[in-house]
């Protein structure tokens, strides 16, 4: 699957599978956009992924700011000329049960999550159209298919972009681009690694694999979908999960 030169966008990209995800693609020989809301959370990426040997620029982006996402893209344009991929990886969590849960929480994960893949798709739209070309991947979670206690926010948010998948590949499949999601269970990313031991152990009890699953896991699914091998899969949902059973 090699994916030189292919310009590929990472929100997300500081840290746990934005991370894994940028550094993957830089092992394919792709050129990684690295977008997160602090340039200096991008050193770490941008170091591994010359590692890997691979070209990267780094952006300053908030998915809710609409202005930062269009000045990222036009820089990339001008750069690289092109756009190949959006890994719509950015999201938070912000649990509470819906008893308790305030209405602040439940819009900002919406803001991030939801209408966040809304505005970066809509800001690569152009360019892809233009070229007749291009993957679109998003993040959704085991969460959005099974819901989960105490994530009335996220799932919703991981629920509707499965939506915002399956309709954009209908949309756009005729002008060469092809949308899909991955829905991750249980990975081990720096977040999840400070829960405790017995919430770790419940997580893994959950996978017929008995484990968590690792960034690299989700990282690879994305790196496939976008690669040519993956090209008559449009619309779908990978789940990359272990065999969770919720």
């Amino acid at each position: 699957m090699n994916q030189t030169n292919q310009t590929v966008i990472v929100t997300g990209a500081a840290r746990g599978i934005g991370q894994a995800t940028a550094v993957a693609f830089a092992k394919k020989n792709a050129r990684v956009v690295l977008c997160d809301l602090k340039l200096d959370w991008l050193e770490e990426t941008r170091a591994l992924v010359k590692e890997a040997g691979g070209e990267s620029l780094a952006y300053e982006v908030d998915v809710v700011d609409r202005d930062s996402i269009a000045r990222m893209v036009a820089d990339v344009i001008q750069q690289w000329n092109r756009i190949d991929v959006l890994v719509n990886n950015a999201g938070i969590t912000a649990d509470a049960q819906l008893k308790k849960m305030s209405e602040e929480a439940f819009d900002q994960v919406i803001d991030i999550n939801l209408k966040g893949v809304f505005n970066c798709t809509q800001a690569v739209l152009p360019a892809m159209l233009e070229q007749q070309d291009g993957v679109i991947l998003n993040a959704s979670s085991v969460v959005g298919v099974y819901g989960n206690f105490g994530q009335t926010n996220y799932a919703a948010t991981k629920w509707g972009v499965i939506g915002m998948t399956k309709t954009w590949a209908k949309e756009l499949g005729k002008n060469g681009i092809r949308v899909n999601a991955v829905a991750p269970g249980f990975i081990a990313t720096p977040m999840v690694a400070k829960m405790p031991e017995n919430v770790l152990d419940m997580m893994k009890g959950k996978s017929p694999l008995n484990r968590l699953g690792k960034p690299e896991d989700v990282a690879n699914a994305y790196v496939f979908l976008a690669s040519q091998e993956a090209g008559f899969i449009t619309g779908t949902v990978l789940s990359v999960d272990g065999g969770v059973v919720l």
